[in-house]
C-alpha cells in the first residue's frame, strides 16, 4: 500500500530496477550459481558464499571536469557555504546506525511473499504495494534521505541543498559522481522529468498530483543544480520533493504516462541504487529478485559502505497461504519470517530448529509508526452511509474476547489512527463491546425483527446482509467477527479472493466493507487518506469516501506548521474527528515485532532500525544484515550432528533502552 505507505515518508521509500538493453550490457558473475539459486525449492544456505553480483554498465561516464564549481561541478564543496547551501556530515559516533563495520558483502537471502505485485513499477496505478516499496528502495534513490535515528536530512543523490528564508524555494546540488545503472550521469533534467511523471494524470495516481501539485515545475539551473518553487507553504514540500525517487530523463523524455504504465508494467527503468532487477529473475506470479551492482556509484560512502550487503535478495511467491509459507521457512526455503499470529508465536515456535537454536527467536522493541488493522466502511452508498450502522458494527465486536481467544492478550485494542505514538489522541472513545447499544441503533435504522432463519429484517422483509472479500490468509481474523455478527442477526458473508483482486476492489470502490491493513508513516500525512478532494476519486487511499471540512482545514494548517509540538496537536484533533466519524473500525495493534531467522546471518547490535524504515519490517533485515560464513558453517555442522546452538536473549531492547537514556538525559538537563 502506498501513498500511505504513501508517498515518500515512508519515507523515502523506493523502487525496483531494470535490466538494460540497448544502452549497455549487464555482466553477471558466476552465472551458473545464479541459475542454481533461481530454481524453486532450493535452500538458500548452500551456495550463499559465491558471488552473484553484476555490472550493469558497459561504459561509465568519465568525471566531469568542465562544469564550474558554482554550477555544481567539482570544487562546489569549497564554496557551498558562500552560495547559501548546507549539508549534513554524520558524526563518527552515529555511523553505526548506517551499518556495522563488521558487515561483509556476499551471499543470498530469500523472502517468501504472499502475492506477486500487480506491477513492478514504483509509480502509477497499482504500484501502491509494500513489496514495491521494499525492492524499490534498493534500486532507486532520492535527492535526500532522513537519518535513521534523528530523522534529520542527509545526502543521497544530492550532496548539498538550500532552502529560501521564506521556505518557498529549494535548491539541490546533485553529486557529480552519481551515475545511472547504464553509466550515464545523474543530472538536473532527471529531477524535472521525474516531477513531470508524477504530475501526469494518465499514470492514474491522483495522490501524486495532490502531493507534487503543491510545487511549480522544477528548473534545471545547471547540469547539477535543480530548483523548485512552492505554490503554497508546506513543511513537507522539502521532504517529499527531496525524497521522491529520481528516474532517468533519457528514458522518460520519450514516454507518456500511459506508455509508462504499459511499457514498464513488469520491467524496470534504470536506477541509481545499489541493486538492479535482472529480466531473467522476473518470473511472473512465481518469483523476482534484486542483484547487487558492482558498479554502484556510492558504494564507498560511509553511509552506504556497510549497508545492502547481500549479493542477491530473492522474493518467492506463495499465494495467500500463510501456513505453507511458514512450513517452507521451517524447511529452510525462507531465511527469515516475521510472525504475525499470536497463536503461532506462542504455540507454533517450539519446533526442533528453534529448540536447538538453529532458528533464532526474537521479540523486538522499536519505535515504528503505528499500523492500522480493521474494517473500512464505504460511506458513499448504503448501508454504511448511515453512521448508526457503522457504530453498531463497532459495538458488536468483542475485542477483549478476540484478544484472549486468538491473540493470547498480546495485542492492544486500537482506538486511534496513531496508536502508541505521540500523535494518538487519548480522548478518543475507547470502544467497548456493547450489544445493547448496537441493537438500539439498528432498530432506529429499521432492523427490528428477525426472520425464521434468525436474520434481522426491515419492514420490506430484506435481510441485513454484509459482504466482504478477503484473502484466505486473514480468514482467522474475520471469521470470529462473522460469528459475533451472526449472533445478533447480521448475515456477514465472506468471499475469498486473492490479494490483488481485493486491492482492485478497494481501489475501484467496489465494496461495502473491506478489511484494511495500512503501514504507518513516521511523519503522518492524513491528507492522502482523508482529504475531501479524494473522496469521490478512485485509485487513492480515501477508501471510505471521507469528507470533513474541519479535517480539510486542519490538513491545511498542518501543512504550514513548522513547529513539531503544534503539528502533534493538529494531528491529535484530526485523529479525534476521524475516529468519531467511524469511517472504519480498528481492531488491534502490536507493540513489538516477532522475528524468526536461520542462524547464518549477523546484524548490528540494534538488529533493526529505530523506526523500522517506516514500519516495513523486512527492510531492516535486507539493508543492515549480512551473510556470516562462519555462522553458516556452525549451523550446518550442528544440524548434521543434531547438536544445539545457543538461542540467545528473546527480547531485543536496544531502542527501548536508547529512548529511555535520551529521556533520562533530558530530564537531568532540565533539573540543572
Amino acid at each position: 500500500m502506498k501513498k500511505r505507505y504513501i508517498t515518500v515518508v515512508m519515507f523515502l521509500m523506493c523502487v525496483a530496477l531494470w535490466t538494460i538493453s540497448g544502452c549497455g550490457t549487464q555482466t553477471e558473475q558466476n552465472d551458473s550459481t545464479t541459475d542454481q539459486l533461481n530454481k524453486e525449492g532450493t535452500e538458500s544456505k548452500a551456495p550463499t558464499t559465491r558471488s552473484l553480483v553484476v555490472r550493469t554498465a558497459e561504459t561509465v561516464a568519465p568525471e566531469d571536469r568542465e562544469t564550474a564549481p558554482e554550477d555544481g561541478g567539482y570544487g562546489f564543496e569549497e564554496i557551498f557555504e558562500d552560495l547559501g547551501f548546507t549539508t549534513y556530515v554524520v558524526p563518527d559516533s552515529e555511523l553505526i546506525f548506517f551499518g556495522d563495520p563488521k558487515a561483509e558483502k556476499g551471499g543470498q537471502i530469500t523472502r517468501i511473499m504472499s502475492r506477486f505485485p500487480a506491477t513492478l513499477r514504483i509509480e502509477g496505478q497499482h504500484a501502491n504495494y509494500v513489496e514495491n516499496y521494499m525492492f524499490g528502495g534498493m534500486i532507486y534513490e532520492g535527492l535526500i534521505e532522513t537519518h535513521p535515528v534523528t530523522l534529520e536530512f542527509i545526502p543521497s543523490l544530492a550532496s548539498h541543498w538550500k532552502i529560501s528564508e521564506d521556505k518557498m524555494q529549494f535548491w539541490f546540488r546533485i553529486n557529480p559522481d552519481a551515475r545511472w545503472s547504464d553509466g550515464k550521469p545523474v543530472v538536473a533534467d532527471d529531477v524535472v522529468a521525474t516531477w513531470k511523471l508524477h504530475m501526469d494524470e494518465t499514470i492514474l495516481s491522483p495522490s501524486d498530483q495532490l502531493v507534487y501539485g503543491k510545487l511549480e515545475l522544477p528548473v534545471a539551473e545547471s547540469k547539477y543544480i535543480v530548483s523548485v518553487k512552492c505554490k503554497e507553504l508546506n513543511w513537507r514540500n522539502f521532504l517529499y520533493f527531496g525524497g521522491m525517487y529520481i528516474y532517468p530523463h533519457h528514458y522518460l523524455k520519450d514516454l507518456t504516462g500511459t506508455d509508462y504504465l504499459s511499457d514498464y508494467q513488469f520491467k524496470m527503468l534504470p536506477g541509481t541504487g545499489p541493486y538492479t532487477m535482472l529480466e531473467k529473475d522476473i518470473k511472473i506470479q512465481v518469483s523476482y529478485a534484486v542483484t547487487r551492482r558492482l558498479d554502484y556509484w556510492n558504494a564507498d560512502d560511509p553511509l552506504m559502505k556497510y549497508a545492502y550487503n547481500f549479493d542477491k535478495v530473492k522474493f518467492v511467491v506463495v499465494k495467500d497461504n500463510d501456513m505453507l509459507e511458514f512450513e517452507k521457512f521451517k524447511k529452510g526455503e525462507q531465511d527469515f519470517f516475521y510472525v504475525k499470529k499470536a497463536e503461532r508465536w506462542v504455540e507454533g515456535t517450539n519446533f526442533e530448529a528453534v529448540e536447538k537454536g538453529w532458528v533464532k527467536k526474537r521479540n523486538i522493541f522499536t519505535q515504528k509508526p503505528s499500523t492500522k488493522y480493521g474494517y473500512a466502511f464505504n460511506m458513499r452508498k448504503p448501508p454504511f452511509d448511515d453512521k448508526r450502522l457503522r457504530d453498531a458494527f463497532s459495538y458488536l465486536i468483542n475485542r477483549d474476547q478476540m484478544n484472549e481467544e486468538l491473540f493470547f492478550n498480546l495485542f492492544e485494542p486500537q482506538n486511534s489512527l496513531y496508536a502508541g505514538t505521540v500523535y494518538e489522541n487519548k480522548e478518543n472513545e475507547q470502544i467497548e463491546f456493547n450489544p445493547k447499544k448496537a441493537m438500539e441503533l439498528l432498530a432506529e435504522i429499521g432492523w427490528k425483527e428477525r426472520n425464521s432463519d434468525g436474520w434481522l429484517i426491515n419492514d420490506e422483509g430484506e435481510t441485513l446482509r454484509l459482504d466482504i472479500a478477503i484473502p484466505k490468509a486473514i480468514d482467522y481474523r474475520v471469521t470470529p467477527v462473522q460469528q459475533m455478527l451472526r449472533e445478533y442477526g447480521i448475515d456477514f458473508q465472506i468471499k475469498y479472493v486473492d490479494t490483488n483482486a481485493r486491492w482492485k476492489l478497494m481501489m475501484d470502490r467496489s465494496f461495502s466493507i473491506a478489511f484494511e491493513h495500512w503501514g504507518g508513516l513516521t511523519f503522518p500525512n492524513p491528507e492522502t487518506s482523508y482529504h475531501s478532494r479524494l473522496a469521490d476519486e478512485d485509485n487513492n487511499n480515501n477508501l471510505y469516501g471521507f469528507k470533513n471540512a474541519r479535517v480539510d482545514e486542519l490538513c491545511a494548517l498542518y501543512d504550514v506548521e513548522f513547529n513539531q509540538g503544534r503539528r502533534i496537536k493538529i494531528i491529535q484533533e484530526i485523529d479525534k474527528i476521524i475516529t468519531d466519524n467511524r469511517s472504519s473500525f480498528m481492531t488491534f495493534y502490536r507493540p513489538t515485532d516477532w522475528l524468526l531467522f536461520w542462524d547464518r546471518y549477523s546484524y548490528p547490535e540494534y538488529m533493526v532500525s529505530r523506526y523500522l524504515n517506516g514500519g516495513i519490517e523486512d527492510w531492516s533485515v535486507l539493508k543492515y544484515w549480512w551473510f556470516d560464513a562462519e555462522k553458516a558453517q556452525k549451523l550446518e555442522d550442528a544440524m548434521a550432528k543434531g547438536e544445539s546452538l545457543p538461542q540467545g536473549e528473546l527480547d531485543v531492547m536496544y531502542w527501548r533502552n536508547y529512548v529511555q537514556n535520551l529521556e533520562q538525559k533530558a530530564s537531568e538537563a532540565e533539573s540543572k
